[in-house]
C-alpha cells in the first residue's frame, strides 16, 4: 500500500465493511483509536472517516470498555512513545464485543517481537521504510498489509497467487481480481491501483539480502544500543520511563536539567530529538547509529547534567536485552528459499538479473499500459535519489535543516501550478488514485462551506480507469455512470441528460484527459459547460 497512515485508513474501512449483519442493522459506526498511535495516522482516519459518517473515539486501551457500538479498534506495537505493550487481554475484550482489532506496527520491531497474529489481532500494517529505504525528508515508502485467511476477500490493494500456466508449470499471476477497482469499480474494497511497487521491491530485496538471521541481527544491534543508551542515561539521574522498548525511549530529565538545555547541546551536534509537550525527550536508535553518534547523544545529556565523563561503547556483541519473556518472539520468519540464499552482493546481483530478463522495460520497447507507466524519468534525473543530503533527512527535521528540500517543493509546486493553470498544488498525494480521493475531498469541502454538502452525485465517463468510481465512494459520493459511444468517447446527450438529471445533487465530474485510450476528447470545453450549468 501507500504508506502507513493510509494504510490504517484501508484497515479502518475493511473492518467495517467486515460487520456482521447485526452491526449493521444497528448501524455500528464507531472506531476506537488507542491515543497512543502516531498523529499522521490518527490525522488521515480523520479524513477518511468522516466522508463516511464513521465517529472516532481515541482514548486509553486499558480504559476500553468494549461497548457494542464500535466495530473496530486500531493499536500501535510499539506505540508512539516507543512503548511496547501487552495487548492480549484488550484484544480479547474487544472480540469479546464483535469489534475487531487492527495493529499498526514495526517490521523490523517484529524479528523480536510477538507478531500481533499470534495474539489474536485481525489485521497487521504498517512501514515498509525500515527495510533499507531512506527517510527522504519523508518522501516515498511501501506500506505493508497483512490479515487473517478468512478476511482475503475485503482486502484492498493487489494480490499475486500461485497458478499453473499452460503447460503446467508453476506461475505467478493476480489473484481475487473480483473484488478489485478494475473490475469492480464502485463496489471495490479499495481505490488502491499500484501502490508503491518500486519500493516494495527495494524492500523485498532488503529482506532477502539481510534474510532471517540478519534482520534479528540487525534488529539485536539496534535494541542492545538503545539498552546501552538508557541505562547511561538512568546513571546520570535521567529515568526511563517506557517499561518494555525496542529501539525507542521516553526520557523524564533530571533535576535542574531544562529542555532547552538538552536542545541547544544537542542540535550543536546535529541530534535531533523529539521534544513531547509534558516535558520528556524521545530518542530513536535505527541500524545507522554508530557508536560514535551515540557517544556523542550521551555527552549531549552528560554536559546537561554538568559531568565530563567519557562514554565508550562496546558495540561487537549486543547487550543483554530489555525484553520480558512474554513479548519475544518464538515463531520463525521467512522461510521461503528466496530469503535463505541470496546473501552475498554477487547472489543477489545475479537472482536481481534473473528476473530483470522475465520482464518489459524501456530497454525492451515501449511500456504499453496506460498512463501510470508511461512516465519517463532520464538517468540524469535519477543520480540525485543516492545523495546522502537528500537521502538522509528526517520527515519531522527543523524547518531550518532542510532548506533545501522546501525550496525544491516550492518550485516544484510552482511549475505544476503554472503547467495546470491552477492557482495552488498540492504534493501530499502519492498516487493517482489519492489524487483522485484528494481532488475529491476538495470538492466536498467546498460544498460544505457553502451549504451544499447534500449535493452527493459525481458523474464518471463508463471510460474511466476503476479508480475513478472507487476514490468517489472512498470520498462519500455516489458515482453515476456517463454511457461512451463505440469508439470510446463521452456520449454527450447522455451527459447532459444525467447532468439536468442530478442537477440539484450534482457534487462534479470526474474525466480522465488525456483518456484511458489515450485521446484528448474534442468535446472538453462542452462537457465543463453542462457540469457547471447543472451545479
Amino acid at each position: 500500500l501507500l504508506d502507513e497512515a493510509t494504510a490504517a485508513g484501508e484497515a479502518a474501512s475493511m473492518m467495517h465493511a467486515l460487520r456482521s449483519r447485526e452491526q449493521v442493522k444497528a448501524n455500528v459506526s464507531k472506531l476506537f483509536v488507542d491515543e497512543n498511535i502516531f498523529p499522521q495516522t490518527l490525522a488521515v482516519l480523520h479524513t477518511r472517516m468522516d466522508c463516511h459518517d464513521i465517529e472516532i473515539v481515541v482514548g486509553d486501551y486499558k480504559q476500553f470498555d468494549g461497548g457494542e457500538n464500535f466495530f473496530g479498534a486500531i493499536i500501535q506495537y510499539p506505540n508512539s512513545n516507543g512503548s511496547i505493550e501487552d495487548y492480549r487481554g484488550f484484544v480479547e475484550k474487544a472480540h469479546g464485543a464483535g469489534c475487531k482489532v487492527a495493529v499498526a506496527t514495526d517490521l523490523m520491531a517484529l524479528t523480536l517481537l510477538t507478531p500481533p497474529g499470534e495474539w489474536g489481532a485481525d489485521i497487521a500494517f504498517g512501514s515498509t521504510q525500515r527495510f533499507g529505504i531512506p527517510m527522504f525528508f519523508g518522501g516515498p515508502s511501501a506500506a505493508f498489509f497483512a490479515t487473517r485467511d478468512e478476511y482475503k476477500r475485503s482486502m484492498p490493494g493487489r494480490i499475486i497467487g500461485i497458478s499453473k500456466d499452460v503447460n503446467g508449470r508453476q506461475a505467478l499471476r493476480m489473484a481475487l481480481q473480483t473484488r478489485e477497482q478494475h473490475i469492480k469499480r464502485d463496489k471495490a474494497t479499495s481505490n488502491v491501483c499500484t501502490a508503491q511497487a518500486l519500493l516494495a521491491t527495494m524492500a523485498s530485496f532488503y529482506a532477502v539480502y539481510h534474510g532471517p538471521e540478519g534482520l534479528k541481527g540487525i534488529a539485536r544491534r539496534i535494541h542492545s544500543h538503545a539498552v546501552q543508551v538508557a541505562r547511561e542515561l538512568e546513571g546520570m539521574g535521567f529515568k526511563q520511563v517506557n517499561g518494555q522498548y525496542f529501539d525507542t525511549l521516553k526520557i523524564e530529565l533530571a533535576p535542574k536539567v531544562s529542555v532547552q538545555d538538552i536542545r541547544d547541546n544537542a542540535e550543536a551536534r546535529s541530534i535531533n530529538l523529539r521534544y513531547f509537550p509534558t516535558g520528556e525527550i524521545g530518542i530513536s536508535i535505527d541500524e545507522t547509529t554508530n557508536c560514535q553518534r551515540m557517544q556523542e547523544l550521551l555527552g549531549v545529556f552528560a554536559m546537561a547534567v554538568g559531568s565530563s565523563k567519557a562514554f565508550l561503547f562496546e558495540c561487537a556483541e549486543p547487550q543483554q536485552a530489555a525484553l520480558c519473556e512474554e513479548l519475544v518472539r518464538k515463531t520463525d520468519f521467512l522461510q521461503h528459499e528466496t530469503f535463505n540464499r541470496y546473501h552475498t552482493e554477487t547472489e543477489l546481483m545475479r537472482y536481481i538479473k534473473r528476473l530483470e530478463r522475465k520482464d518489459i522495460s524501456l530497454a525492451h520497447s515501449m511500456i504499453s499500459l496506460g498512463s501510470c507507466t508511461m512516465k519517463l524519468n532520464s538517468a540524469s534525473s535519477m543520480l540525485p535519489l543516492g545523495l546522502a543530503a537528500l537521502q538522509r533527512v528526517h520527515p519531522y527535521a527543523p524547518v531550518e535543516q532542510a532548506a533545501g528540500y522546501l525550496q525544491l517543493i516550492d518550485e516544484l509546486e510552482s511549475m505544476l501550478a503554472e503547467i495546470t493553470g491552477f492557482a495552488g498544488v498540492s504534493l501530499q498525494p502519492n498516487s493517482g488514485a489519492a489524487g483522485e480521493f484528494t481532488g475529491l475531498i476538495i470538492i466536498r469541502s467546498y460544498l460544505e462551506s457553502i451549504e451544499q454538502g447534500h449535493r452527493k452525485i459525481v458523474l464518471i465517463p463508463a471510460s474511466a480507469h476503476g479508480t475513478n468510481p472507487a476514490s468517489a465512494v472512498q470520498a462519500g459520493f455516489t458515482p453515476v455512470t456517463v454511457a461512451c459511444d463505440e469508439r470510446g468517447n463521452v456520449d454527450m446527450d447522455d451527459l447532459a441528460r444525467k447532468a439536468q438529471e442530478h442537477a440539484h445533487d450534482l457534487a462534479g465530474y470526474m474525466i480522465t484527459y488525456p483518456s484511458t485510450h489515450g485521446i484528448f476528447e474534442a468535446d472538453i470545453r462542452e462537457m465543463c459547460r453542462i457540469i457547471h450549468e447543472n451545479e
